[in-house]
C-alpha cells in the first residue's frame, strides 16, 4: 500500500487529508511538529510527503532541504503545502527540493490529482535497456544515474527530466514539452518550474566539476549537447 506522510499542524486539515487519502486507498502517517519528521521519514520510508511550510519548531522549507541532503530520503517526492502564494516563494520551495507546490486554501480533488501525477512519474520506469550519453548513464533497473562511473543523486523530478533529455540528445526540447512530459498535461504547473528543476539537475550533474552539457536556448528550452553549451 502506498504510504503518505502528512506533516501539518492544523488539526482540521490533518483530519481532512487523512480522510480523503485513506478513502483513495493510501496509508497515512502524521507528524504535527517538525521535530519528529526526519526520524519518522527514516523509519517509515513513506512513498510521498505532504509538507506544510509553517510548522512549530522547524519550518517545512528547512525540513525539505534537510531531507534532500539525507541519502535515504533524497528521492522521496515532496509536495509543499503553504499559504505563501508569491512566485518567489514557489521558486524558493522548489529550489529547496520540493517536487510540487500547492497554495492554501486548495481543493481536495486538485491535491489528489497532483499526488497521483507525482506518484506516477516517480514510479520506476518499466524500461529494459539503459540510456547513455557521453559519460552519463541511466540504469533503470536500479533507478541509478552514473557520470564517469560515479553515482549522481537526483530527486524524482530531476531523474525524469534527465530521462527525457537523454532520449533525444542534441534536440532542443521546449519548456512546454518538458512540462507536459514530466508533470502531465492535466496539472497546471508554471513554466518557471521547469527552469528551477533544470537548475537542480545541472548542479547535480556538475557537482564534481564536470563539463556542463545542458544547453539552454533562451525563450525556447533545453537539450543535452556536449559541443554547444553556451546560452543563445
Amino acid at each position: 500500500m502506498t504510504k503518505i506522510l502528512i506533516v501539518e499542524d492544523e488539526v482540521g486539515l490533518v483530519t481532512l487529508l487523512k480522510y480523503n487519502l485513506e478513502k483513495q486507498g493510501y496509508e497515512t502517517l502524521v507528524c504535527m511538529d517538525g521535530k519528529n519528521v526526519l526520524t519518522t521519514a527514516l523509519t517509515e520510508k513513506p512513498d510521498l510527503i505532504l509538507l506544510d511550510w509553517m510548522l512549530p519548531s522547524i519550518q517545512g522549507i528547512d525540513l525539505c532541504r534537510e531531507m534532500r541532503k539525507t541519502y535515504e530520503l533524497r528521492t522521496i517526492p515532496i509536495i509543499m503545502l503553504t499559504a505563501r502564494g508569491e512566485e518567489s516563494d514557489k521558486v524558493k520551495g522548489l529550489s529547496y527540493g520540493a517536487d510540487d507546490y500547492i497554495v492554501k486554501p486548495f481543493s481536495v480533488p486538485e491535491l489528489m490529482a497532483r499526488i497521483m501525477a507525482l506518484l506516477r512519474r516517480t514510479t520506476p520506469t518499466p524500461v529494459v535497456h539503459n540510456l547513455s550519453y557521453g559519460d552519463i548513464e541511466i540504469d533503470f533497473s536500479k533507478r541509478r544515474v552514473l557520470r564517469a562511473d560515479r553515482p549522481i543523486h537526483l530527486g524524482p523530478t530531476e531523474f525524469r527530466l534527465l530521462q527525457f533529455l537523454m532520449e533525444k540528445p542534441g534536440v532542443v526540447l521546449s519548456r512546454e514539452y518538458l512540462l507536459k512530459a514530466v508533470w502531465g498535461g492535466s496539472i497546471h504547473v508554471e513554466l518557471r518550474t521547469v527552469d528551477v528543476h533544470i537548475r537542480r539537475l545541472r548542479l547535480a550533474l556538475n557537482e564534481n566539476g564536470d563539463k556542463d552539457i545542458i544547453r539552454t536556448v533562451r525563450s525556447v528550452g533545453y537539450s543535452l549537447d556536449y559541443h554547444l553549451q553556451e546560452e543563445e
